[in-house]
Formats: structure tokens, C-alpha cells, sequence
């Protein structure tokens, strides 16, 4: 590593490569920002059905980069799986409204209440995606769900004439659910729509060599999902979860530094050689660059390199911690997970705090804007689970100004004191899936039941239960939620 960047040509590259929106919703995966982890390539496999992740960790990316054929060629050369390339990609679930591929939660609602099984909902869905006349010619979901109720042996041949059809033509029909969050604000409803999901997604990989689903879904979703479908069991074989290890993430910095639209990306490249083009046909290159492995999984030579940017320790020595391993671990939930979104948003932050506050600094990033950049993210963490799960929010505020670690009992105490079930339970009654379905999120199982509330936010990874039985919450969520702890990151101020 002989050539470098000056300090200021650092911020500009990384002003330039780090996302602005970091929500996935809005923001589409593209050929420069597709970052394929090793860790991620189960995921991809047309095989595997069930991909858990938490919120923020790249479900939606996948789902959204699978629908799209140059990148669904770029993940297949990347993790060579060539089966990615003679695929069919539906969607039929997303947090997208799209009446006219998937039924929405407000039509959702009405469909549950009209079967007494879920799966024959997706059924239709399915055969929607698969162009089956008999399913496509009806107007509405109600009568196409109808339609399957009436019909199973029509249904059953046209599920074998497709899966033949897909066979001969040498592709596979790949079902993509997302967002299952969204799919009714009634937890105990939502659970056995996802049961409804998994049964048929079973039932794809066990009946039909080209048919098959993949079920982008946070772990606790599955496991209540599954309580309610004997035979879940079986799709622990073919499932995959989404991770992110501390290489990955610094992995993702340097991939999106080395294909920023900047004039200095180039020059960031030359600084690690073995960067190559990648190219998914001979002579078809796609201006889409790839670190050495080095840069993507060896600790060492990512911390050298980081340490260029942003220095060797937050402080002066050593005792505040070495900046390599400090981000990513105030940015690590319950679960021992970073987001690569509060990754990236605290990078962000870190650029902006040294541009206004340090710019004659030495180096690009000072440990301030570092720090700085953690408590941000932590906001931005919190805005991202609010708006998956809206109830966390409500159970979270009344601890404001506690310190952590926390008696059982006080957390349930501040509960109480705001009548906090009442308040979960009125939260859901007033979801209008008429009016706003985009609005639609799924509540806790047990909004009365304090003690599983508290289950609930330890495994999602919002709080910690210490080995005496004390509960705490990791930084990304303590300090957006004014929460103290002693010799912890600062909590948000108002000017902050």
C-alpha cells in the first residue's frame, strides 16, 4: 500500500460513494452497489427457501436484485451458481402496493376472512404469476381464491402442467415473498398467513422439480409462523440466514469507495492492486469493479487500510478503543448483528461532523464524526424498526432516562404505569387497512403479557437479558431512546 489519498480527496470519495437514502425500500440495488458477501450465497440458491434476517440486513436487496436479470447474472458469476441465470423470478409479496401480481393487506384481510385455509390464498397467487387462464381471466382476488377452493384437481393439473413446462424449457418459476411484516397489524393473524406461506412453499420444493419459493422472513416471524404448521420442521434443511461479520461490512466500505462516480475511486483502487472489471460474458464488461479478496475478508489488511481514513484509535491512545472494532460494535443489536445500513449511515455522519467541525484534521474521518456518526445511526436504527414494527417504539419510550442495566421489574413498572397493553392494543385497532394499507405493520403476540413483551424485544434483538436476569439494550437502540449507561456512548441531544 504505497499510494494513497490525501485527506480531503477521502471525504470527497466517500461523500461521493455512501448512500444517502438508506432505507431499501427506496433505494434500488444497482451494478455499483450490489455487494455480494461470501456469507450471503446460501441465500441465493433456488434451492434454499427460507432466508431469516433481521431488519436492515439486505432481505428487500435480494428480493429486489433477484427480479432484475443483469443482476441475478451478476450474483450468479460472483457466487457461481449458474442456476441463477435460468430462473424466473415473481414477486408475490412485497412491501410494494401491486393489486395486480399480489393481493394487498386490506385485501389480505377481507381474503383471510373468507378461508379456512391461508394456503389456498397463495395458491391463487401463485397461479396468477404462472399465467394460468382459469386463475388470470377472473377480476378480482376474492374469486380467484375462490376459483381454487372450488377447483383442487384443476388446480392441482395446472400446477403439474407448469412445473412440466418449466422443466422442458430448462428454468425454474422462483417465488419471492418480502415485507411479511406487512401483511395484517393482527399478530395472530399475520401468523397463519406465514403459515399459509410456508406450507406452500413445502409444498412447491416437495411435488414439483421447477417450482419453488423463497421466503424472505425475520426469525421471529418464522418461528411463530411455523408453531402453527406441523411440518415446518422440514424447511430447517433448506434455509439460510442473513449475516453480516465485522470483514463483511468493511468489505461492503471499500466495494462502494471503489465504485463511487468519482474522479478519486480510481485512485482508491490503485491503492490495493488486484481490483478486476467484472465481466459476466467475455468482452461484456460492466464498469462494476471487485476488491481483492483481501479487502473483502482479512482483518488485517482492512484494518490498515482503515486506519488511513479514520486513524488507529477514537482518542489519543488506546484506551477509548481502536476504530476498527469500535463502530461495529456500538452498532451491534442483541442479536450480535450490525445492520449494514447504520454501517454505512454512520460513515456518513462521520464525513459530515469532520467536513463542519474537524476539516484541518490529518485524516479524512476524526473520532469524533465517528462517534457522532454511531449516535445517528442509532436514530436511523430506531426509524428502521419503528417502521417495520411501530409497537416497539411505543414499549421502548416510557424507559426514557432509565440506566441500563435495568431490573425486571422496573421495566414493568414503568409499563404499568402507562398502562402500555392498553396502549399496544388501541395502536392496532387504529390501523385503517382501507384507508392507508401501506401503513399496515404486525403487532406483538402478547400485548398484555409483559413478561413476553419482554421475550419478544430480546429476540429481536432490541433488549438483552444479562446472566442475573437484568435487562439491557445495545447502543444502537439505547442512545436514540435516551437510555443512559454508565461510561456508554452519550445519548442523543436535541441539537444533535
Amino acid at each position: 500500500m504505497s499510494v494513497d489519498l490525501t485527506p480531503q480527496q477521502y471525504r470527497e470519495l466517500l461523500g461521493s460513494a455512501l448512500p444517502i437514502a438508506a432505507d431499501a425500500d427506496t433505494l434500488d440495488p444497482n451494478l455499483r452497489t450490489l455487494f455480494t458477501p461470501s456469507s450471503h450465497r446460501l441465500a441465493l440458491e433456488p434451492e434454499v427457501t427460507i432466508v431469516r434476517g433481521a431488519r436492515g440486513v439486505g432481505k428487500t436487496v435480494w428480493f429486489k436484485a433477484l427480479q432484475d436479470q443483469l443482476l441475478r447474472r451478476v450474483a450468479a458469476d460472483a457466487y457461481k451458481l449458474p442456476r441463477l441465470n435460468r430462473i424466473e423470478a415473481h414477486p408475490v409479496f412485497g412491501s410494494e402496493l401491486a393489486p395486480d401480481r399480489y393481493p394487498g393487506p386490506a385485501i389480505l384481510a377481507d381474503l383471510a376472512d373468507r378461508v379456512s385455509d391461508p394456503m389456498q390464498i397463495w395458491m391463487a397467487v401463485l397461479l396468477y404469476a404462472l399465467k394460468i387462464e382459469d386463475v388470470t381471466r377472473l377480476p378480482t382476488w376474492a374469486a380467484r381464491v375462490a376459483w381454487v377452493r372450488e377447483n383442487p384437481e384443476p388446480v392441482e393439473r395446472s400446477l403439474s402442467a407448469a412445473d412440466r413446462a418449466a422443466a422442458d424449457a430448462g428454468v425454474t418459476h422462483l417465488l419471492l415473498f418480502d415485507a411479511l411484516e406487512r401483511l395484517h397489524p393482527d399478530r395472530s393473524r399475520t401468523d397463519l398467513l406465514v403459515a399459509g406461506i410456508l406450507r406452500l412453499a413445502l409444498d412447491l420444493r416437495t411435488r414439483t422439480r421447477s417450482l419453488r419459493g423463497k421466503v424472505f422472513i425475520r426469525h421471529d416471524m418464522f418461528e411463530s409462523g411455523r408453531l402453527h404448521f406441523a411440518d415446518a420442521s422440514k424447511l430447517l434443511s433448506n434455509a439460510a440466514d442473513l449475516t453480516w461479520a465485522e470483514s463483511s461490512l468493511y468489505g461492503l466500505l471499500f466495494h462502494h469507495l471503489g465504485n463511487a462516480e468519482n474522479e478519486h475511486a480510481r485512485g482508491f483502487r490503485l491503492i490495493r492492486p488486484g481490483w478486476r472489471e467484472q465481466q459476466i460474458e467475455p468482452g461484456e464488461a460492466l464498469r462494476r469493479f471487485i476488491p481483492p479478496s483481501e479487502l473483502t475478508g482479512d482483518r488485517k489488511t482492512q484494518q490498515e487500510l482503515f486506519v488511513r481514513i479514520a486513524g488507529r484509535y477514537m482518542g489519543t491512545d488506546h484506551r477509548k478503543g481502536h476504530t476498527y472494532t469500535w463502530l461495529p460494535n456500538h452498532l451491534m443489536d442483541g442479536l450480535s448483528q450490525v445492520s449494514p445500513r447504520s454501517f454505512l449511515r454512520a460513515l456518513t455522519k462521520a464525513v459530515e461532523v469532520t467536513e463542519m467541525q474537524y476539516a484541518g484534521h490529518v485524516l479524512a474521518l476524526h473520532y469524533e464524526g465517528i462517534r457522532r456518526g454511531v449516535q445517528e445511526a442509532s436514530r436511523t436504527r430506531v426509524a428502521e424498526i419503528t417502521e417495520d414494527l411501530r409497537w416497539v417504539e411505543l414499549a421502548i419510550a416510557p424507559l426514557e432516562g432509565l440506566q441500563v442495566p435495568a431490573e425486571l421489574e422496573m421495566i414493568i413498572e414503568r409499563w404499568s404505569e402507562r398502562s402500555l397493553g392498553s396502549m399496544l392494543t388501541e395502536q392496532a385497532a387504529e390501523i385503517d387497512l382501507n384507508k392507508d394499507p401501506t401503513k399496515v405493520r404486525t403487532g406483538p403476540r402478547n400485548p398484555r403479557n409483559y413478561e413476553d413483551l419482554v421475550d419478544e424485544l430480546v429476540g429481536l434483538g432490541v433488549m438483552t437479558r444479562r446472566a442475573n436476569g437484568r435487562i439491557d439494550l445495545p447502543d444502537v437502540y439505547r442512545i436514540a431512546f435516551n437510555i443512559g449507561r454508565r461510561g456508554g456512548v452519550p445519548r442523543l441531544k436535541a441539537s444533535s
